[in-house]
């Protein structure tokens, strides 16, 4: 027995997770390897794979719980059994988990499959497949549980694009109303209003991207003005600054407001002895007249 297993995130809630990958029928419009799904009744359907060879088997559902888990078991043709089980990781999220058990086919096909590697290849298939269901049902409307409101299917590498369907499931999609000219013309109708709308929507973002980006741009320059314009007036500041101070070393100074160019000694009693010979005396009689002043009789008018 030989099991195989791949996981995928998808990108929607729960119950439209379950409910579109339940529609068996479906799978060949955006699975590889799968060329039919038919219902011979709710419970019981008719499988056709293609991998390396192409083998065919009645199943039957098994184990299945709503929004939990769904399953099936072969009871003719290849030997096989599978379980889908799905987990919600939020509002929006829905982690989708399939394991395939399967007895390889005896004989020279057999021996040839495990000679170059199918295992291999059908765990890469598989994982491709899981991911085209993916984004099948992130293409869907939010709520949509009718696979052909998204516009995945029928993706290049899907059996149905490519005509490798099986004659019973060409007459089922033909019988199907949704797989009629009228509703395919109307769905790509759809689609292309649906193109052309977001070509429209990406446009105008890309509009408002760019005005946006110009008007930062516009910021930008003005910062940049205001910059240059506070540095060229510190600039003249400081050459102002630096003329006046050499001006300044150029014009003598002044006797009466510098106290080097009045000081003739060393010391600071040497120079108020210059300036002042009555330094020492108190300020309150530094101006009276001393006795010999008062003494000297004014003179007298001729």
């Amino acid at each position: 027995m030989v099991e195989h297993s791949a996981s995928v995130i998808v990108k929607a809630p729960l119950h439209q997770v379950y409910e579109l990958f339940t529609h068996f029928n479906d799978f060949p419009k955006f699975m590889s390897f799968v060329k039919e799904v038919t219902y011979y009744d709710d419970q019981r359907s008719h499988w056709a794979v293609k991998v390396v060879g192409q083998y065919e088997w009645d199943a039957v559902n098994e184990d299945w719980v709503p929004d939990q888990q769904i399953g099936w078991r072969s009871t003719r043709g290849l030997k096989n059994s599978g379980r889908v089980k799905f987990r919600p990781l939020g509002p929006g999220r829905t982690s989708v988990d399939v394991y395939i058990r399967y007895t390889p086919p005896t004989g020279p096909l057999g021996e040839l499959g495990d000679r170059f590697g199918v295992n291999a290849y059908f765990d890469s298939v598989l994982k491709k497949d899981m991911s085209n269901f993916a984004r099948m049902v992130e293409e869907a409307p939010t709520g949509a549980l009718d696979p052909m409101s998204s516009h995945y299917l029928f993706h290049t590498t899907s059996a149905a694009h490519r005509g490798e369907v099986t004659r019973r499931q060409k007459a089922a999609m033909e019988h199907d109303p949704m797989m009629s000219p009228q509703a395919l013309a109307e769905r790509q109708a759809q689609i292309a209003q649906e193109a052309e709308r977001r070509k429209l929507l990406q446009e105008e973002q890309e509009a408002e991207l760019k005005r946006q980006q110009e008007r930062e741009r516009q910021l930008q320059r003005e910062r940049e003005a205001i910059l240059a314009r506070e540095a060229q007036k510190r600039r003249q500041e400081r050459i102002e600054r630096e003329a006046a101070l050499r001006k300044a070393a150029t014009v003598p100074l002044d006797p009466v407001h510098s106290y080097a160019a009045r000081a003739h000694g060393l010391g600071d009693r040497d120079g108020q002895r210059v300036r002042d010979p009555n330094w020492l005396q108190d300020p309150m009689t530094a101006r009276r007249h001393s006795k010999s002043d008062l003494s000297t009789k004014p003179p007298t008018a001729q």
